[in-house]
């Protein structure tokens, strides 16, 4: 596609939270950092798309290790002096009263602008709606919502600015489609009719792989709230069922829909294939903004036959002196250094290769690995609290090669990505949608040792760019899928990672050769964005 071309249709794009900056705390993660990056490339490529999101307050959590070793969150408020009053200010009717909210615009941080609505007002007995990234409790999530989707239509009409399709980044902002058909009723059609209407103007995307981890509301809390912004609920049902499964509304709300790897896409279509009236689902893999997270450096060395290893030993240096001033323990940049940063869920096995601890303690006090993890639990996970508690118990008992680096964020992120030696992912076949740090890595010419999952099945050229773990085995028994899985990892690991990273140095830095050239253009938020004009935006 020829990106300057004119008369491109218009988006909106609807996000809960936005990785813009790390000291913008609007995002809680990979969700967030997806967004931030695809508001930077429609900035750096000229595509004519607008944000819209939520002013947090206090964001998401800050997440520390006390002393016992286990995670707790803090949260504190935030000021922030780059913000661009545009001076509207728009109302959403919730539990019967109006809630204000003033529209903010954010374009400081090289990205396509970004408005984001507040309602932390002095006139505002609800001033707390957008306090918290993901409020925690059922009615503080419908207000957010409500506020993003019926607010954040309210905020363009009263912006001015016209928009030719609005995409919803995640089922958060249904609400949105909600304002669109109370819109097309108002002007004297059928509910029926402004359904249909609006369909030609939404797109959705799905993350969620897993059909209760996709968020639903009772009804009887919806009408309540006056979520329903005007429909009956026998209107509301036809969207979204009972209970209101806000996937399944964005699905029947939208003319197409995408997952976000190729191998997701099989996945969603199997997933919400009992689904009536819903939109196509079809793959766009997700991609990421490479001059945020990518050292040029590298990219150069690459391209021109530089010293692509001492370049990637220069970010590995920086990432020791990191883990140094931030957790004391001195790493040694000789020694195989695999880093693994996800968030803390069951699915992603953040301590599957300590299944064995006896095989990894003795690679660990032989001083053939170290290993570097990092990622925050939900605020009301205890389950994944408790995985971060591990990881915490498992970096005391190796105080000299395993660390584990607390409150997760951009920064350590960047670092992790840029000065690894090996990135390692290791979900559940098929639970994980995408993994963009995987990308960050492999650009950086961090070699990938993953599972066949997410988009790594797209990039993977197993011993030339990185290397799989097992052969995409699936099990509806857990166990058995986890017993296969780690056998195949301390294979790859012993037989092939270990070995080549100590005894066929050339190889190593052929193969992050490989790595960059491989990934650099097809993972690049660019492409990801031309496809979304091409097989989503564009009729």
């Amino acid at each position: 596609m020829e990106i300057q071309e004119k008369g491109l249709p218009r988006v909106a794009y609807f996000c809960m939270e936005y990785g813009l900056d790390n000291d913008f705390k609007t995002y809680a993660g990979g969700l967030g950092i997806l967004a931030g990056d695809y508001l930077k490339g429609a900035h750096d490529h000229g595509f004519p798309i607008v944000g819209i999101g939520l002013l947090w307050k206090q964001g998401y959590t800050d997440q520390r290790i006390g002393e016992d070793g286990r995670p707790y969150d803090s949260y504190y408020n935030n000021r922030y002096e780059f913000l661009k009053d545009t001076g509207v200010t728009v109302g959403v009717t919730i539990r019967h009263r109006e809630v204000r909210c003033k529209v903010w615009k954010v374009d400081c941080f090289g990205n396509a602008p970004l408005y984001l609505l507040d309602t932390n007002l002095p006139e505002n007995e609800d001033s707390w709606i957008t306090g918290q990234l993901y409020g925690w409790f059922g009615e503080e999530r419908v207000a957010q919502e409500m506020v993003l989707g019926i607010g954040g239509v309210r905020a363009l009409r009263a912006l001015g600015i016209p928009i030719d399709v609005y995409h919803f980044n995640e089922g958060h902002a249904v609400f949105a489609g909600l304002e669109l058909i109370r819109e097309k009723m108002q002007c004297g059609v059928s509910f029926e009719q402004a359904v249909n209407e609006c369909r030609q103007q939404i797109v959705f995307t799905t993350h969620t792989p897993v059909l209760q981890g996709n968020e639903w509301h009772y009804m009887e809390r919806l009408m309540y709230m006056g979520a329903n912004n005007g429909l009956s609920m026998e209107e509301m049902i036809s969207i979204g069922n009972s209970p209101f499964n806000m996937t399944i509304a964005a699905l029947r709300l939208s003319r197409f829909s995408n997952a976000v790897a190729q191998l997701h896409c099989e996945t969603a279509n199997r997933m919400w294939a009992h689904v009536d009236r819903r939109s196509p689902i079809i793959g766009i893999t997700n991609a990421i903004h490479v001059p945020t997270w990518v050292d040029e450096a590298m990219l150069q060395a690459a391209s021109r036959n530089g010293d692509l290893w001492s370049e990637h030993q220069r970010n590995k240096e920086d990432l020791i002196r990191f883990i140094k001033e931030r957790n004391g323990v001195a790493l040694d940049p000789e020694v195989l250094l695999i880093g693994f940063s996800r968030r803390a869920a069951p699915y992603k096995r953040s301590d599957l290769i300590f299944t064995d601890e006896q095989l990894i303690s003795g690679l660990l006090n032989e001083r053939r690995i170290q290993l570097v993890f990092s990622g925050k639990a939900h605020p009301l996970d205890d389950y994944g609290k408790e995985i971060v508690a591990n990881l915490v118990r498992i970096s005391k008992r190796y105080p000299s090669s395993v660390v584990f680096l607390e409150n997760y964020d951009m920064v350590i992120g960047r670092m992790l990505t840029r000065g690894s030696d090996v990135w390692l992912n290791n979900p559940r076949r098929p639970m994980e949608a995408s993994g963009t740090s995987g990308m960050k890595a492999a650009m950086n010419g961090v070699l990938n040792l993953s599972t066949l999952d997410g988009w790594w099945p797209e990039a993977c050229q197993h011993g030339i760019n990185g290397w799989q773990i097992g052969d995409g085995f699936v099990s509806d028994n857990t166990h058995h899928q986890d017993e296969h899985d780690v056998r195949s990892l301390y294979h790859v690991l012993l037989d092939q990672v270990i070995p080549t990273y100590y005894q066929n140095h050339d190889r190593w830095v052929e193969m992050m050769k490989n790595s960059i050239q491989s990934t650099r253009e097809q993972f690049n938020v660019r492409r990801m964005l031309e496809e979304y004009y091409e097989k989503l935006y564009t009729e």
